[in-house]
């Protein structure tokens, strides 16, 4: 009868043990903001109180000059959504700068397509489709961004969506083969150094908390 019992209450800590690591590690795919958003129901169940922040948001101003539009444009992001974090924000930008990026090298644009716009899937897809109907292939391997900024931030009040823009740095080898499998352009052992200048979009107050890449340039 003891050891029944015994059984009975491993199998309850057991049972305890596994939700708890599913509540705390939870599932993310893709470009998402490090801190979840609640969900509508349970915004709805708590007031919404402000955070008074006495002195300068360091968040924000080890990012931008402080004062400067894009700081007033971080602000306003924060006030709709105070789970945003700059600092965090970056760090996923960094992330899905590498994955996009590697996508589209490769040509597999499926697994990135609900992380971009229309727009910019249908540039991408454009080289993607102009390098097949050449016999052109590309290996190419990602080796790391040296360098990124925010350089820009806008927060539009009346629809709550935000555009920031991050300037990027990064190293990577590529080279492209003709369907004989000659090389035609890159070197594998030349080291292919780049900037570009990516803009992503989000409304502050969506249930999505994904970002989508809206705009590339150098």
């Amino acid at each position: 009868m003891n050891s029944f019992v015994e059984l009975l209450v491993l199998a309850g800590i057991a049972v305890f043990l596994i939700l708890r690591l599913r509540g705390v590690l939870g599932t993310r795919e893709g470009f998402e903001k490090p801190v979840a958003r609640q969900p509508q129901e349970d915004r709805r169940k708590k007031p919404n109180l402000e955070i008074v922040q006495d002195g300068p948001d360091w968040d924000i101003n080890d990012h931008v000059a402080e004062g400067s539009d894009a700081a007033i444009a971080l602000a306003a992001m924060k006030r709709v959504d105070p789970s945003f974090n700059v600092s965090e924000f970056l760090t996923g930008a960094r992330g899905a700068y590498e994955m996009i990026l590697m996508a589209f090298e490769k040509g597999d644009l499926n697994e990135i397509k609900a992380f971009i716009s229309d727009e910019v899937y249908e540039a991408f897809a454009f080289v993607v489709e102009d390098r097949k109907a050449k016999g052109l292939t590309v290996d190419a391997t990602f080796i790391g961004v040296s360098d990124m900024s925010l350089v820009e931030a806008e927060f539009d009040d009346a629809t709550k969506e935000a555009e920031i823009s991050v300037r990027f740095k990064s190293e990577m080898t590529s080279v492209v083969r003709d369907i004989g499998g000659d090389i035609v352009e890159g070197s594998d052992k030349e080291v292919k150094r780049q900037k570009d200048t990516w803009t992503f979009s989000h409304h502050m107050d969506a249930d999505d908390p994904n970002w989508k890449l809206v705009a590339t340039g150098e």
